[in-house]
């Protein structure tokens, strides 16, 4: 049992408030998830041709200073760095393949958590509202987000099996749920080049959703290929750098709701994760049909 929440914001001007808005949704999960949380927010966006990092290492006085400068020298560009606690968001001039690559060969003992020009992921062992507070979620600013909230039944506590789970540029996924052939669908995906940085099944859906996009797929096309092609249980949602998608597997047994107004839509485990939103006693809320695709993603 596991909680997902997400926001979604179609009017610009509430993206300073996203984090002040998302942090009770976070923390209403609790109860569906009390061992680990995380969330990826799409804001800050650097330039075409750039890449920003989200970069964990296990001491929160790691010298990321030094990291950044030693990146700099190898790939011969500019590099800007910032830390929240023990993660440093990272802007390198340079493609994502260029810089990941980089930081596997400076400093292998660094876990990349997400690349692309948009997406920055925090996540850790713990309470969601400690985690929360830990990351200053209440304080940040974006056009959307999705987090999870993690009761580990199959695989030990840990914040390397702790959700969003981020396989290729901008995408991320969370899920609840169970997949019974993810073990096959693992090694087919490493086949195709798509790597994986831990043993959970929901990394092995962001996998899948990632090859699909790099095949040529839109978002929509790619959900449809997952809904023939991964076996079992799941409500999934998926971030992206243009918005973020909802979908139930066609026996929909996992819990999800669905709410959007003019300003925003949002999507919860439970109902209860949405009631501080502005204006949901007026919003349009609904349950997620099984085996549907609901997209929302902006323009850019």
């Amino acid at each position: 049992m596991c909680g997902i929440v997400g926001l979604y914001l179609k009017n610009k001007a509430l993206e300073s408030q996203i984090g002040e808005l998302f942090t009770p949704m976070l923390i209403a999960m609790t109860d569906r998830g009390p061992d680990s949380a995380g969330f990826a927010i799409y804001g800050d966006e650097v330039a075409e041709g750039s890449t920003k990092l989200t970069l964990r290492h296990v001491e929160e006085s790691y010298d990321w200073d030094a990291l950044a400068r030693s990146m700099q020298d190898a790939l011969g560009c500019g590099v800007e760095w910032f830390q929240n606690s023990n993660v440093a968001v990272v802007k390198v001039q340079a493609s994502a393949e260029s810089a990941s690559a980089c930081v596997e060969e400076l400093a292998p003992e660094v876990l990349v958590l997400s690349a692309g020009q948009s997406i920055e992921i925090l996540k850790a062992v713990g309470l969601p509202e400690n985690i929360a507070e830990t990351f200053n979620l209440s304080g940040m600013k974006g056009s959307h987000i999705i987090g999870h909230t993690r009761m580990a039944t199959e695989s030990a506590v840990t914040m390397e099996g702790s959700h969003p789970f981020s396989t290729g540029q901008d995408l991320c996924l969370v899920h609840n749920g169970s997949l019974s052939n993810h073990n096959r669908l693992r090694e087919e995906l490493k086949r195709e080049g798509v790597t994986f940085q831990t043993e959970n099944d929901s990394e092995v859906a962001a996998g899948y959703l990632t090859l699909r996009l790099q095949k040529g797929d839109s978002l929509n096309e790619a959900l449809e290929n997952a809904l023939k092609d991964l076996d079992g249980f799941f409500t999934f949602t998926i971030g992206t750098r243009d918005g973020f998608a909802v979908v139930r597997d066609p026996i929909a047994c996992k819990p999800a709701v669905l709410a959007e107004t003019d300003d925003y839509v949002a999507m919860a485990s439970e109902y209860q994760a949405l009631t501080t939103l502005p204006g949901i006693e007026n919003a349009k809320v609904w349950e997620p049909e099984p085996e549907t695709i609901y997209v929302w993603e902006r323009e850019q």
